[in-house]
């Protein structure tokens, strides 16, 4: 049992309330009470204690889309002319990279990226997995690693047809491997989708085959229209069609199914997202980097698509992702009343939180109440303005650092505590990661 006592707790509930001078038991990885710190105290004298010092506590952050194997590409020089669109920084820079690891870099990417996630408060993730040279057992090194991290994570393994029709096979018993390995996972701190690319490398006797094979009441996790590469690919190879109806068409779009970008798409595409309640995910950060442009989030959130927040691989500090969202858009539309906070809050805390609980059923994600799954974050804001319910969304984009987060308890377990890392050596992690990374780069240039 713990206590987490002399807090100020932000629920995250829908309407959100902040209430102060709380206290939280935690017992069995959930939240079981939430009084006043002196009623708890009293009740509980013998229970462990994490004081938080009148610090925020909050639900811990959610990534909904994100890529661990893609760490060792920091600083990694392209050879030649650097790409001058999306296809190209495939060709160039991903679909070499990804052949050159093995399962120990898969193993130490992901470390990296987990302790990146631990110190920034971030929870939960949804990863999506690509390693062609190295693709049985790829899941289940993940799932170790993010079981040493202590955090939640949902993974899946990237089907494609880029590499022959043999490791688009072994593919796809990977993900329905470890489908079937998390069916019952206890507790559950790991779940699967089955992962796909994208339409530009998949063709329709592999779609199919996937869908086939896809356990039942399992969703998909596949990049949809992130650049115009996907429809001309259709159009090309299938006489026509759009990536959303392409997908429809197969059967791949569902409620638990994500779709990646979804950044060159129409308003029918949008009304299939909408009708089918697939989840989408915005990584702006991202887009703005590939220059692939900019998602019609608002147009989706209004015809009722369950619009989420992810980070494609760049750091897993959510928070600078809301604050990207909330300046793109007003600059990309030249409107300043458009995408405001709220809209950010949607996404990220309630849509983010809505796809982990249905991925993670066990218990409510991403809210402070009796009986939800006890992923916390301290954060040390002291305010310099008045902060209540209404305006902490703009609070949040315009005070909040994810440096400010100095402790992180995933399922109950704390993982950091006064920024001190509890389940991860960052300090051995950066240097194996660094040894393992120049082996990559040598690889990569010898691709």
């Amino acid at each position: 049992m713990l206590l987490i006592t002399n807090a100020n707790v932000i629920t995250w509930e829908s309407p959100n309330r902040l209430l102060a001078d709380q206290a939280l038991r935690i017992e069995d990885g959930l939240i079981r009470e939430i009084d006043a710190s002196r009623e708890l105290e009293a009740r509980y004298p013998q229970a462990e204690r994490l004081d938080a010092g009148g610090q925020w506590v909050m639900p811990g952050n959610i990534c909904a889309h994100t890529h661990f194997y893609g760490a060792f590409a920091r600083g990694l020089a392209i050879r030649g002319a650097a790409p001058a669109e999306f296809k190209e920084i495939l060709e160039k820079l991903w679909w070499r990279l990804d052949k050159c690891l093995t399962l120990e870099d898969v193993r130490y990417s992901a470390l990296t990226c987990l302790v990146d996630a631990i110190k920034h408060g971030t929870t939960t993730l949804f990863d999506h997995h690509a390693s062609p040279n190295a693709i049985d057992g790829s899941l289940d090194v993940l799932a170790e690693a993010v079981q040493q991290a202590g955090l939640r994570a949902a993974l899946c393994y990237e089907v494609t047809d880029r590499d022959g029709d043999e490791k688009a096979r072994a593919g796809m018993r990977e993900n329905v491997r470890f489908l079937q390995r998390v069916q019952n996972e206890k507790p559950p701190m790991l779940a699967g989708a089955f992962g796909l690319h994208a339409a530009l490398t998949l063709s329709n006797a592999t779609l199919e085959a996937c869908r086939e094979a896809a356990p039942e009441g399992s969703g998909f996790h596949i990049h949809v229209a992130e650049s115009p590469d996907d429809a001309y690919t259709l159009g090309i190879r299938y006489d026509g069609g759009w990536p959303v109806d392409w997908l429809y068409r197969f059967g791949i779009l569902g409620d638990k199914t994500i779709a990646a970008h979804c950044v060159h798409i129409d308003e029918y595409e949008i009304k299939h997202l909408a009708e089918t309640q697939t989840w989408v995910t915005h990584q702006p950060r991202s887009n703005m980097n590939n220059a692939v442009g900019v998602a019609a989030v608002e147009d989706m959130l209004e015809a009722g698509v369950k619009v989420c927040l992810g980070n494609d691989g760049f750091s897993n500090a959510m928070w600078e992702e809301w604050k990207t969202t909330y300046l793109l858009h007003k600059c990309h539309t030249e409107d300043p009343r458009r995408m405001g906070a709220d809209r950010v809050v949607q996404m990220g805390v309630y849509h983010n939180a809505a796809l982990a609980s249905a991925y993670f059923p066990q218990a409510p994600i991403g809210v402070i109440q009796p009986g939800a799954a006890a992923d916390l974050i301290c954060v040390e804001y002291w305010p310099i303005t008045p902060l209540n319910a209404g305006n902490l969304p703009w609070q949040i984009i315009f005070g909040f650092r994810d440096s400010m987060v100095t402790a992180t308890i995933a399922g109950g377990k704390v993982l950091m505590k006064d920024r001190r890392l509890l389940t991860l050596d960052e300090a051995e992690i950066a240097a194996n990661a660094r040894a393992l990374a120049q082996k990559v780069w040598q690889r990569y240039n010898e691709e």
